[in-house]
């Protein structure tokens, strides 16, 4: 049976698209990213590409390219395009696939749907990414009350960067989630790194 899972965060700049590499690396899976907003030049797309030493994995093309770096409901009102849930549907694959989200759950998409509806039209269980900072701890568990509160599944949480065992403990108590992996500060990104991580972590599925 295929593994199919959103990968989003609890915020912004917390490590999805290379924790999104590293999953599509150990999976050998497929990778979409539904939206982009914005660095169309250098997309989360093109970035995985980069980090993944596979030759199974299949890019997807987005459903959504939007020249602006905001949220994709304003990027998408600069560059005269109405973002339609209805009009973005999983790719065809047989693979594994790993879908990235933008931004954490509660980005706007348009007036009306914002990542997590998103998400919950997609009927994929959630991969959550954490990570430790003043706050996290607040964030992550408003992302998992969210998602909860909507019947979404959430396959499990993925800690990235420096450890905090007393932020990470109090997490997984309070939620009740399993931990994937927990990813370490990776001080270089490349093709190397990733393979490195993804053949030295330990996957909790």
């Amino acid at each position: 049976m295929t593994k199919k899972y959103f990968v989003t965060g609890i915020g912004t700049e917390i490590g999805k698209t290379v924790t999104s590499a590293i999953l599509t690396e150990h999976l050998k899976a497929d990778y979409w990213k539904p939206i982009q907003s914005g660095d169309l030049h250098q997309s989360d797309t093109l970035k995985v590409k980069n980090l993944i030493s596979n030759q199974r994995t299949k890019f997807h093309p987005e459903a959504y390219q939007l020249t602006q770096p905001f949220s994709p409901h304003y990027s998408a009102a600069l560059d005269g395009v109405k973002i339609d849930l209805n009009s973005i549907n999983l790719p065809e694959t047989q693979n594994n696939l790993i879908v990235e989200g933008a931004g954490g759950l509660m980005v706007p998409l348009n007036n009306q749907d914002l990542i997590i509806d998103l998400i919950k039209k997609l009927g994929l269980a959630v991969v959550l990414v954490s990570k430790n900072y003043l706050g996290s701890i607040n964030h992550t568990l408003l992302s998992v009350e969210a998602l909860k509160s909507r019947n979404i599944p959430i396959k499990g949480i993925i800690f990235n960067g420096e450890p905090n065992q007393a932020s990470e403990s109090i997490i997984i108590k309070m939620t009740g989630l399993k931990v994937i992996a927990n990813i370490p500060m990776l001080h270089k990104i490349d093709k190397e790194s990733v393979k490195d991580a993804t053949e030295n972590l330990t996957f909790n599925w």
